[in-house]
């Protein structure tokens, strides 16, 4: 018999980071619903691989990334043409160029449709906005698909409230002393805190480590892979961050969370309105996310609030679950 050909691709770009992916789950489950005979290859950081395939949606990482959130270059893509390409990493015509120089035969985006198909909203939600832009080309998506399955690894810390300090720009900092000052708090209540760190936060998580005496070895400075980061959110008792990756990968876990935003408000990029996700938030005009200094608004979040969000949601009874 003569040898069967290869399936054809759909090529997504979202060459962001792990906070984008997770909120660009439900449009990826959509894409593998509507085209299960395809490849579904997502165009991403490396780094972001076994997240990719957590999704459940994605079979093969194609490693694109930009410095400064900006479009990669999609060239050295090695094989045909997509099928179909879809761009789930800007609504403008940067990221629309990107995908179209591979030649797909469809193309699937915000920018380049003549006319639009489904013109991006301000007032979207980023899951929402993703959602909306394959709704308007006839395949449905759901916000709402956004829980990852439960991981097999096991947790290093079971039961552990895991506070994460950092961001990835000082803007989004809610400042180490008063982190400090709510675990000291919560160690007081009796709780067992984590503190985990990225790639570039060691300093900061044994400095916070040493504030609020926490042992060493319950501080996690960019030693967990993604799938023991999510063992550990997904066993936890609740996550307290800002507005970063973290955040979106305990809502995707079902874990209680509370997240502190600041330059960026809640209704774009917050968790889902369930009384187990608090979203603390000061109104006020939108600041630089991208910032050297922490925003103002997040410094109008105090740590008595902070510290009530984080016990009611710890006293609230508690139902998991997870995507199929």
């Amino acid at each position: 018999m003569p040898p069967s050909s290869p399936p054809p691709t759909t090529l997504v770009l979202r060459a962001l980071g792990l906070g984008d992916l997770l909120a660009g789950v439900p449009a990826l489950r959509a894409l593998r619903r509507a085209r299960p005979d395809h490849r579904l290859v997502l165009a991403a950081p490396p780094a972001l691989r076994e997240a990719a395939h957590a999704s459940g949606a994605v079979d093969e990482l194609f490693p694109a990334e930009a410095p400064g959130r900006g479009v990669p270059d999609l060239r050295h893509w090695p094989g045909p043409a997509p099928a179909l390409a879809v761009d789930l990493h800007g609504t403008g015509p940067e990221s629309h160029r990107a995908l179209a120089a591979l030649s797909p035969a469809c193309l699937l985006s915000y920018a380049g449709a003549r006319p639009p198909a489904s013109p991006p909203r301000g007032d979207d939600h980023e899951r929402v906005l993703w959602c909306r832009l394959l709704t308007a080309h006839g395949i449905p998506a759901d916000p709402a698909d956004l829980l990852l399955s439960p991981p097999a690894a096991r947790s290093p810390a079971p039961g552990a409230v895991v506070v994460h300090p950092g961001a990835n720009a000082p803007a989004r900092e809610w400042p180490a002393e008063r982190y400090a000052e709510v675990i000291r708090a919560l160690r007081a209540d009796g709780r067992r805190v984590v503190i985990t760190g990225g790639p570039d936060e060691k300093d900061l998580v044994a400095r916070l480590g040493r504030a609020a005496g926490i042992p060493d070895d319950d501080l996690f400075p960019a030693t967990l892979s993604f799938g023991t980061l999510a063992a550990l959110l997904s066993r936890a008792a609740l996550l307290l961050s800002s507005d970063t990756g973290p955040a979106h990968l305990a809502v995707a876990c079902a874990t209680p969370s509370v997240t502190l935003f600041g330059p960026v408000p809640p209704w774009r990029w917050g968790p889902p309105e369930e009384p187990r996700h608090a979203a603390l938030w000061h109104p006020g005009p939108p600041g630089n996310p991208h910032g050297r200094t922490p925003d103002r608004q997040l410094l109008c979040l105090t740590v008595p609030e902070v510290l009530t969000a984080v016990r009611n949601r710890l006293a609230a009874p508690l139902e998991r679950g997870g995507h199929g």
